[in-house]
């Protein structure tokens, strides 16, 4: 497997393609499939692509931007709010897949407005606000992460599907990394 290469340099704009893009992904690997790649089992320990859909909308809900615009309003004054990491096994329930994917993507697009309706300034994302569990980070940081928290989540949904055929791949298994 080829190396990895680490960039350091935080730029909100091609942060926001990958935010952009996101939604359109999802739709891309989970739009139009049979439920058996993607329902809920309603096993916490193991989520199917529905709970980490589900968990993206609580996020969008609840998380990057309500927590951006504390660092902007109150900065390091005002802890986050706690972020329930399972509140989609309830929020989702009665749900369709279709659905959940019309909603992250209306709710991301509408977060990704606002966020280029703030215009913010190198010196913006280095205010500071307080996490419950990390203490002080930055908005860079903040911002930084929603990326990143996206791509790992993309990551997981197709290792989740990966791993429906693990056993049925065979001696093929040695060659396929996404599979455990």
């Amino acid at each position: 497997m080829p190396g990895i290469i680490v960039m350091s340099e935080f730029n909100l704009s091609e942060a926001a393609e990958v935010l952009q893009n996101t939604p359109a992904v999802l739709r891309a690997i989970l739009g139009g499939i049979s439920e058996t790649w993607t329902a809920s089992k309603g096993d916490q320990s193991a989520w199917m692509p529905f709970d980490i859909v589900g968990h993206l909308i609580h996020g969008e809900k609840t998380d990057w931007i309500p927590r951006a615009q504390i660092i902007r309003r109150q900065g390091s004054v005002r802890t986050f709010v706690a972020f329930d990491r399972t509140a989609q096994f309830e929020d989702a329930k009665g749900k369709s897949i279709e659905h959940l994917l019309d909603e992250f993507s209306s709710l991301r697009m509408e977060n990704l407005e606002l966020l280029h309706s703030w215009n913010l300034t190198e010196d913006e994302l280095e205010l500071e606000g307080n996490h419950p569990e990390l203490g002080t980070v930055t908005l860079r940081q903040l911002l930084s992460t929603w990326v990143v928290h996206d791509l790992g989540h993309v990551r997981q949904i197709v290792t989740v599907m990966a791993n429906r055929y693990r056993e049925d791949v065979g001696p093929w298994r040695q060659y396929l990394s996404i599979i455990g």
